[in-house]
């Protein structure tokens, strides 16, 4: 630029001339150059640009999050699957109503195919009181459904590549959420079966049991953490049909039959397995893992903290009268064996 003492010439727009300053002998750029006003276009271009919305945000967030076989695994907060957008709740509005129907219908269902299928198959179904008849049945469906939940949770977290990963916390898919309903649908059911016939199905140890059961399912599929805990608790329902069997034979008269003390082992052996020594490596497991426990909302956080470790302590009480009735009965046969002998 070259400085002049001429009077000052108004420039025309745009060709970038200069102003002089009457106070002072600078030269004044009235106008920026090209090059500067197509520079700072952009920035206020890309300024201007509106952010995504909270909305969108949240919708991208549950999309990758329900593929769960996907690589995006940052963890999401509690309000993200409870977000309030237009999308809200998209996919659970129908899976976890229709999971939770399922399992009220499969109990429902399980409980009149074991009733019909008892009376023309079993003789002394027909001779049971009433209440024998609805506890036999009761434990028809319980049986059905520890089978289910045994069989799916073992495939979620063994033979599945859900839970192969460093990050497991937030892992989870639609049939830990569907199976999660369908536990709810059969507790829910079998609550309200204990309660109305309180306490011929079951005492207080079960209703603390159940509850806790149910409360730990619908904070796991409404927040969408530790899936993989849950189904390893869900897994121990895998000892319920030696327990359902165990109560059918002594209810038919088979309490001197080999087949009691066979299924009295197995029931020893799988409660020590599934509901021993599986909750021994499941705390051993969060424990080496806590970093991601503790990404967990507070509720979730306190709740499998406190949950499991009661869920165990009552496991442990049942294997121990487990237990006692185990060597009860071996010492009767053993008793009936010498006295067998001496004759």
């Amino acid at each position: 630029m070259r400085r002049t003492n001429q009077s000052p010439v108004a420039p025309s727009v745009g060709d970038g001339r200069l102003l002089v300053c009457p106070s002072a002998t600078r030269l004044v750029p009235l106008l920026k150059p090209p090059n500067e006003e197509a520079g700072a276009a952009s920035r206020t271009t890309k300024k201007a640009q509106p952010t995504r919305s909270t909305s969108t945000e949240a919708s991208e967030r549950r999309r990758s999050r329900r593929d769960h076989r996907g690589e995006s695994l940052a963890p999401i907060p509690i309000s993200s699957r409870g977000g309030m957008d237009e999308n809200f709740w998209s996919e659970e509005r129908i899976l976890w109503p229709a999971s939770v129907l399922a399992g009220i219908v499969m109990c429902a269902a399980v409980y009149d195919i074991t009733r019909k299928v008892s009376s023309h198959c079993f003789k002394g179904y027909d001779n049971l009181s009433p209440m024998k008849k609805v506890e036999w049945n009761n434990r028809g469906f319980s049986t059905f459904h520890a089978l289910v939940a045994a069989v799916v949770s073992f495939y979620l977290v063994v033979i599945s590549d859900l839970f192969h990963s460093n990050i497991i916390i937030d892992r989870n898919s639609w049939l830990s959420d569907a199976m999660f309903g369908v536990s709810i649908g059969y507790f829910l059911t079998d609550l309200v079966m204990i309660l109305w016939y309180f306490p011929s199905l079951g005492g207080k140890e079960y209703l603390l049991h159940h509850g806790l059961s149910m409360y730990a399912i619908c904070l796991a599929l409404l927040s969408g953490k530790a899936h993989m805990y849950i189904l390893m608790v869900l897994f121990t329902e895998a000892t319920t049909p030696f327990v359902n069997l165990r109560w059918y034979l002594e209810v038919a008269g088979k309490k001197a039959h080999n087949l009691y003390l066979y299924n009295g082992l197995a029931l020893f052996v799988g409660w020590l397995a599934a509901r021993v020594i599986l909750f021994i490596y499941f705390f051993t497991h969060m424990y080496f893992h806590f970093d991601q426990v503790k990404s967990i909302f507070p509720l979730g956080f306190y709740s499998i903290l406190t949950v499991p470790p009661a869920l165990a302590v009552m496991n442990l009480f049942w294997f121990w009268k487990i237990f006692k009735g185990m060597m009860k009965t071996l010492s009767k046969r053993k008793k009936h064996s010498e006295n067998g002998k001496a004759e």
